[in-house]
């Protein structure tokens, strides 16, 4: 199996190279904010177009994709399905983000048939939401969910707030507003 050199240059730096048939770092050029969850999962932002022509030989067997269509390269589903991996399509906004999302995905990430999974979005953002509700429904706090997410890639207040709608916690809202010429403290 021939290893591509993203991939090489990463074990020659990381502390053991692969984990579970897949590498456990990546050159951050060809896949942006990777990281190795467990060994059956990885999350990142949008792979290179070289790097997605390597997942196989990285050790994916399933590429789950949370970008909308129009945001990323037109032929990733055809680049994919060619080396023979499983490609799925999940495509979230922080507008659009649901417990539906979040049931599809964790209905490929159950299914250990499917793994390893490499888990992308542009920047692992909202990668970081889902894999944030995933884990308040494993009964983690909102505290510690939202942690996991921070180190999954979440990273925008946009997101974060997505998290708390899915999750069905009010995000403080802002104090409302006196009429104008209205006395502050009658």
């Amino acid at each position: 199996m021939k290893i591509p050199p993203f991939v090489v240059a990463a074990a020659l730096v990381g502390a053991s190279g692969v984990s579970a048939g897949v590498p456990t770092a990546v050159e951050p050029a060809a896949i942006p904010a990777y990281r190795l969850l467990h060994p059956g999962l990885a999350v990142a932002g949008q792979p290179s177009p070289e790097a997605l022509r390597g997942l196989e030989e990285m050790g994916f067997r399933t590429v789950v994709n949370l970008r909308p269509e129009k945001e990323g390269p037109p032929d990733e589903r055809a680049v994919v399905e060619s080396q023979g991996l499983r490609y799925v399509s999940i495509p979230v906004t922080a507008d659009t983000f649901s417990l539906a999302d979040v049931e599809a995905l964790e209905k490929v990430l159950d299914d250990t048939a499917n793994g390893p999974v490499l888990l992308h979005c542009s920047s692992s953002n909202r990668v970081g939401g889902a894999w944030a509700v995933i884990q308040a429904r494993k009964g983690r706090s909102l505290e510690e969910a939202k942690a996991a997410g921070r180190a999954a890639g979440l990273h925008s207040p946009q997101m974060e707030a997505a998290v708390q709608r899915v999750l069905g916690v009010p995000t403080p809202a802002a104090a409302p507003s006196a009429p104008a010429g209205a006395p502050v403290n009658p």
